[in-house]
């Protein structure tokens, strides 16, 4: 056994990369928002994560694999964040982690949606969705037949909230 871990149990060693309160939100925060710079992810959080913090895990997620990052051409100062086929591998999780909060917890509608759909598209969606995220952080080949995972996703997420809004107004 490596003495730099607890056991070799596959829960302990997922939870030893992942089991910080951070790792997994910075990862949700580029799957599903495409979050891919520093600003972004700082701003955008709805969980409002600290920037020390948001740099300590980005850079543990770079040194464990499931993220790479890389200089913006369009910045020199910016670096773009992308996920590896580790990270793409933990839609499964998500979604099921997603799918056990809706049941259990007190979700917003809005933030639930994607959860919602993930979990009736089952693994056939969860496979479509890996390998679009491959074609935008892996650079594989596109497969032009088949819809956008991540447009339905969101537009999905914007639906709830346009709605959410417009009985707010009235």
């Amino acid at each position: 056994m490596d003495e730099a871990h607890r056991s070799g149990c596959p829960i302990n060693l997922t939870l030893e990369v992942l089991g910080d309160r951070w790792s997994l939100i910075v990862i949700r925060d580029i799957m599903f928002g495409n979050r891919r710079h520093f600003r972004e992810l700082l701003q955008k959080s709805d969980e409002k994560i600290a920037s020390n913090i948001l740099a300590d895990r980005l850079k543990r997620l770079v040194e464990k694999g499931l993220l790479y990052r890389e200089d913006d051409p369009s910045h020199k100062q910016k670096a773009i964040y992308s996920l590896t086929e580790m990270a793409i591998e933990l839609v499964p999780l998500l979604a099921e982690m997603g799918a056990w909060g809706r049941r259990f917890l007190p979700v917003s509608e809005e933030l639930a949606i994607r959860a919602e759909l993930l979990e009736k598209g089952g693994r056939p969606l969860w496979e479509d969705f890996m390998q679009e995220l491959r074609v935008q952080h892996l650079h594989v080949a596109p497969d032009p037949s088949k819809p956008s995972v991540f447009e339905r996703l969101t537009a999905a997420y914007q639906e709830v909230l346009a709605r959410k809004q417009a009985a707010a107004a009235e």
